[in-house]
């Protein structure tokens, strides 16, 4: 019988592999529903498509299932894949969950203002002239912006780590 000792660096590294799929599932529910509930419910698809600003709720549904649902299949995935593609760990664990939760903060932000700004707008429009919805909508969408700036941040991260990791590659062939 073969001996395979795993490290406690190796389980920490599947785990957070693992919830990358494990948010990618979570993502995808929330964004199919969130889909169905838009086609399905006609006053929700109404505001949405005739509301000002009803349009931002769509942004929050793109994103979930965007950043959320594939990227983060992405995400996994590559982690998965190219350790073992370039034989040697990943450079920096510490960096592998830096990113799942800076990543999750800057989408889970997002999601939330885009959503808000999109109701805010959408029932402001009712009453309220145009200039003044556009005030109202301004701080969320000012906050939107500072949460996909992690959502960036998160990536570069991914992308340092695994240039870091591939870097050399050929040396584990000579």
């Amino acid at each position: 019988m073969k001996d395979v000792s795993v490290s406690a660096q190796d389980i920490e590294y599947r785990r957070y592999t693992l919830w990358f799929v494990y948010a990618c599932i979570v993502y995808s529910i929330i964004g199919f529903s969130w889909g169905a509930l838009m086609g399905g419910i006609p006053e929700f698809r109404h505001f949405v498509d005739h509301r000002a600003h009803g349009d931002l709720i769509v942004r929050g549904h793109t994103h979930v299932n965007l950043l959320g649902w594939v990227e983060m299949a992405i995400f996994a995935a590559v982690y998965y894949i190219v350790p073992r593609l370039v034989k040697r760990s990943i450079y920096s664990l510490r960096l592998v969950k830096v990113h799942f939760w800076i990543h999750n903060l800057g989408l889970i932000g997002m999601v939330v203002f885009f959503t808000v700004a999109g109701i805010a707008g959408g029932v402001a429009s009712q009453t309220t002239d145009p200039a003044e919805v556009e005030q109202i909508i301004r701080p969320f969408l000012a906050l939107v912006g500072i949460f996909g700036s992690l959502v960036l941040l998160a990536n570069c991260i991914w992308a340092y780590n695994l240039f870091r990791t591939c870097a050399g590659w050929e040396k584990n062939y000579a």
